[in-house]
């Protein structure tokens, strides 16, 4: 058990032991021999993000028995570099760890400008010089080589560098490894479990069994919910690693799960389809010389369920007669149970002599036999248990646990692995020392799954390791967060979604405080960052410029128009200036649907028009109105027709035709609310401060309707639809709804596979709610934010997710199922 329990928690802590850095091939051959472990890490910001926003990350981050490594990298808070770095971490004395930093040169790598209190000086060694930084107390040393520079906790390290000088060479598997790691995750770890147990925070690090495989390599990817780590465990015929018991043996379906309780702390699995070949492994690996027993000969599983911190033991067959012979001829007594029989069995270490290292510390002294497998406990009640659950069907297969789990695992494996927070903390208590053990058991896991899974291969082991938050059993039109994501400051934006034309998937887009924008992917990493001069004016829209399938972004700020690519680049010729800013947000007329864009800015009472090339049209001329504009002018199409519709604060409606001129007439001033003019039923509707609702149709009669709404009221149509917000009434389609007594925004309306959504915020509560196009609430609102955002179909499995604001720092993303 201590090999797979210890490699399902020791990602985690490595994890939480790294703050962030990066990494090139040659790096290695600058690290010291014998690492505990390394770190490739190929995107630092993508890295930073995982580590700060994982929720079991966080968790363990407090750990007393890492908190020593953890604050020593605290040193590299101030490192940035676009470069790969190599990060490793080795023993310098019983339980305490340094580091070595490896990566390319930069003149802007280490910025310490803004810690007030440092020192910086200079050492020689040999006559290589070493620079020391005491950054609030904690100590880094640097030096160069090469092209390269190398940072560290250690003096004591950077000596043995210098001293090595250019004789260092990495271990050729793991060089192979590095060389081969993904570039597309934002790091890797590397560890050697056969000459490093020191990160293994065992109870007894003198007593230590065979090690699990060779150089194990995981590429580590983590959103707000969940941590993955997947890669390879190497195994080379001439070492006895524990993954070689399932040598030239092909996985299978684990059924384990099918007969342990729902209730059980965790299961563990090993599967092999070929008895005879496990077992001349398994003699190897114990390095003795046994006959194999034609007795186990049909097995093909066998299963650990740990319940009520006690061990049971599954074995399957795909033949169950000679086995139930031998244990029925030689029982010492039987009972039935609900139909079953337990048999009481003479031989206490049937199970141990016949599958250690599978099954250890085990007393076979009760046996039943479900359907293709026999179950074996210490006590009679274990079976009980098992046999109630698995004729009632209630089985650790529907756990919603082990269901997250097993959404990102392979269907079949050599190992499987299992648990609940109940296990882990039975696993912690058993194997790991008790400053770990006492670390995990004090932090709060009730809603985690952990899981590991390998699957053997040729020479090696495909390795998954997880640890997630367990997924909530969903019904239809029920909400359930998707993802959080903390932002350095507070978001100064509405979060939106934006469609990546690569994988046609929606994408999260907000800027925050400082002027930062932030590109979002669909599981909550930050894939880039863009410091803009200004903020963003309105909602960010989606061009195609070039008529390429590749959408890029326009907006504008208080005094620049801009659009950008897919990488965050600005497009050239759109960084326009705006001298004395004031700008609104931008409005784009797409006439005919062609992509020839009209790009319209407004600046009090001026207007710019520019096309795809960043020219101004001069064709358009109305320049300047008589009055400030008041927001984005509109574009709408009625027929063959096309309306532009400008708000001026005179209270004047303008309606024009292309070319700027005047389409229709509106006489009546209109003293305008704070909502934007929409077209309801082919008529031009805007609503005034006294709540009354103005339409203009084509031929420019005007229809008032006094709906006697507040003067903060909030007003959104479409062609059909119409929707008012007004104190704590809602208004969709005539139908009224009252909500509970709050502070509420504007609504929203949202259209989406043919259906209308309308959504409001609840601003002084904190509540969202959605309703459909017949003022019915979608299941389970209201649910948590401080804003409505948008609404829309992020993986375009026709399931909806929303997008608000959280915290003031914070945004969330739902899922409507």
């Amino acid at each position: 058990m201590r090999s797979k329990a210890l490699f399902c928690l020791l990602p985690l802590i490595i994890a939480s032991c790294t703050k962030e850095v990066k990494t090139k091939d040659s790096l290695l051959d600058h690290l010291p021999p014998n690492p505990s472990l390394v770190i490739k890490i190929s995107n630092l910001t993508n890295f930073k993000s995982e580590l700060k926003n994982n929720t079991s990350l966080q968790n363990i981050e407090g750990f007393s028995s890492i908190q020593e490594i953890t604050d020593k990298i605290e040193g590299l808070d101030h490192l940035t570099t676009d470069q790969t770095c190599a990060l490793a971490l080795y023993e310098v004395g019983k339980g305490n760890f340094d580091y070595i930093l490896a990566t390319k040169i930069d003149s802007e790598l280490f910025n310490v400008d803004s810690v007030t209190n440092k020192t910086v000086e200079t050492l020689t060694y040999e006559g290589t010089g070493i620079k020391k930084y005491n950054l609030d107390g904690l100590e880094v040393f640097s030096l160069q080589k090469d092209k390269d520079v190398l940072m560290s906790s250690s003096m004591m390290l950077m000596e043995n560098i210098i001293r090595l000088g250019n004789s260092t060479s990495a271990d050729p598997v793991l060089k192979k490894l590095y060389e081969a790691s993904s570039i597309s995750k934002s790091a890797t770890f590397f560890i050697d479990p056969t000459g490093n147990p020191a990160l293994l925070p065992l109870k007894d690090r003198n007593n230590q069994a065979q090690p699990f495989s060779s150089w194990v390599s995981l590429d580590f990817t983590a959103n707000s919910d969940e941590v993955n780590l997947n890669g390879v465990a190497m195994a080379p015929d001439s070492t006895k690693n524990f993954i070689n018991l399932f040598k030239g043996t092909a996985p299978l379906s684990n059924k384990t799960p099918a007969y342990a309780p729902i209730n059980a702390q965790a299961i563990l699995s090993y599967t092999f389809d070929d008895y005879q070949v496990f077992a001349k492994n398994q003699n190897q690996y114990l390095d003795r010389i046994k006959k194999t027993d034609s007795l186990f000969n049909t097995i093909e599983e066998v299963g650990l369920i740990y319940l009520n911190n006690e061990k049971v033991v599954l074995l399957k067959s795909f033949g169950t007669e000679s086995l139930y012979d031998y244990l029925d001829h030689r029982k010492i007594a039987s009972q039935s149970y609900q139909g079953s029989e337990i048999l009481e069995i003479q031989n206490k270490s049937l199970l141990e002599e016949g599958f250690t290292p599978l099954v250890k510390n085990f007393e076979s002294n009760f046996c039943t036999l479900l359907e293709n497998s026999f179950i074996f406990s210490e006590n009679k009640e274990a079976l009980q248990t098992i046999i109630s659950s698995y004729k009632s069907s209630s089985s650790f297969d529907k756990n919603q646990g082990y269901q997250t789990a097993k959404a990102s695992l392979a269907s079949e494996s050599s190992i499987l692995f299992v648990s609940d927070e109940s296990g882990i903390n039975l696993f912690a208590e058993q194997e790991l020392s008790t400053e770990v053990s006492s670390d995990i058991k004090e932090n709060d896991f009730k809603d985690q799954v952990f899981a590991s899974q390998m699957v053997m291969d040729n020479g090696f082991g495909h390795f998954n390791i997880l640890v997630s938050k367990i997924a909530k059993s969903q019904e239809r039109n029920t909400v359930s967060p998707l993802f959080t994501l903390e932002l350095n400051t507070d978001l100064a934006t509405a979060p939106q979604f934006v469609k990546n034309h690569r994988t046609k998937k929606q994408e999260v887009v907000v800027q925050d405080q400082n002027n930062v924008l932030y590109l979002i992917s669909t599981d909550g990493k930050i894939l880039w960052t863009k410091q803009l001069d200004g903020r963003i004016q309105g909602n960010i829209q989606q061009v195609d410029i070039y008529k390429n399938g590749k959408l890029q972004l326009a907006f504008c700020t208080n005094d620049q128009f801009l659009i950008l690519d897919r990488n965050g680049d600005e497009v050239s010729p759109f960084n326009i200036q705006f001298e004395g800013g004031n700008l609104n947000p931008l409005a784009i007329f797409d006439y005919d649907g062609s992509r020839n864009y009209r790009f319209v800015i407004t600046q009090g009472r001026k207007v710019h028009m520019y096309n795809n090339q960043g020219k101004v049209v001069n064709g358009f001329t109305f320049k300047e109105a008589p009055s400030n504009i008041l927001g984005a002018p509109k574009h709408f199409r009625v027929g063959n027709k096309d309306y532009l519709v400008f708000k001026q604060d005179n209270g004047t409606l303008r309606i024009l035709h292309r070319v700027g001129s005047d389409r229709i007439k509106v006489a009546e001033k209109i003293d305008f609310s704070n909502n934007e003019v929409f077209l309801y039923k082919n008529k031009f509707s805007v609503t005034n401060k006294s709540g009354v609702l103005h339409q203009i149709d084509t031929n420019g009669k005007l229809v008032a309707t006094n709906f006697n709404l507040n003067a903060d009221h909030g007003f959104y149509a479409t062609s059909n639809t119409l929707v008012f917000m007004d104190d704590n009434v809602l208004s969709i389609k005539g139908k009224k709804v009252e909500l509970e007594l709050g502070v509420y925004s504007k609504p929203k309306i949202f259209y989406i596979y043919d259906k209308i959504y309308v959504g409001v915020t609840d601003i002084q509560n904190q509540q969202i709610y959605l309703f459909d196009s017949q003022a019915e609430p979608i299941s389970n609102f209201p649910v948590y934010g401080s804003s409505l955002a948008d609404l829309t179909d992020m993986d375009n499995d026709r399931k909806l997710e929303l997008v608000a604001k959280d915290q003031e720092n914070s945004l969330i993303v739902y899922r409507i199922n």
